[in-house]
């Protein structure tokens, strides 16, 4: 590859790590329940996008190719890993929210909750969760998951109902 080439390249890659950077580190922990394992789907993430970059053919948004890609490492990472990942409330990094310390309690326990309440869901459900709450439209995921737009309201829904009962401590 010329170097002009592959500048180009190391620039264009670069760039989408940086726009993407905070929704693929919250992608990553959804996968995962600590903070070195998300790190570690991180970099198997990047190495990804690197090896896939040359191939894009722009058929698709670059969010989406980079979404598509992390989703698929995201998979692989589960299936390698599986034994390793069970959901705690402990595990769930929550940031400073800056309430009263009563109400950041109440918060922080309503958030790990959730957040272990999306890591309980089935992966087809997780999957679009994950990336509803990163703004994507229906057309968007449904490219990423490669499958149609009504299965993608499907999943959702049901999602919904999965974690109303997960979050209701019902069965």
């Amino acid at each position: 590859m010329p170097a002009d080439a592959r500048t180009a390249l190391e620039h264009q890659f670069d760039r989408l790590l940086a726009e993407n950077k905070f929704a693929l580190v919250r992608l990553a922990g959804g996968y995962t329940n600590s903070s070195s394992d998300r790190d570690d789907l991180l970099q198997n993430i990047a190495l990804s996008i690197w090896q896939a970059l040359p191939g894009f053919r722009g058929e698709c948004s670059e969010r989406t190719f980079v979404f598509r890609i992390a989703h698929n490492r995201a998979i692989t990472y589960l299936a390698r890993n599986r034994s390793r990942f069970t959901v705690t409330e402990e595990d769930c990094e929550l940031p400073d929210t800056g309430l009263n310390p009563e109400a950041a309690l109440v918060r922080e326990e309503q958030e790990g909750r959730l957040a272990g309440a999306v890591r309980a869901l089935p992966i087809p459900y997780r999957q679009v969760v994950l990336l509803m709450l990163e703004d994507m439209e229906y057309n968007e995921i449904a490219l990423i998951l490669g499958i149609s737009e009504s299965n993608v309201g499907v999943r959702l829904s049901r999602a919904r109902q999965m974690l109303r009962k997960i979050m209701e401590g019902r069965p």
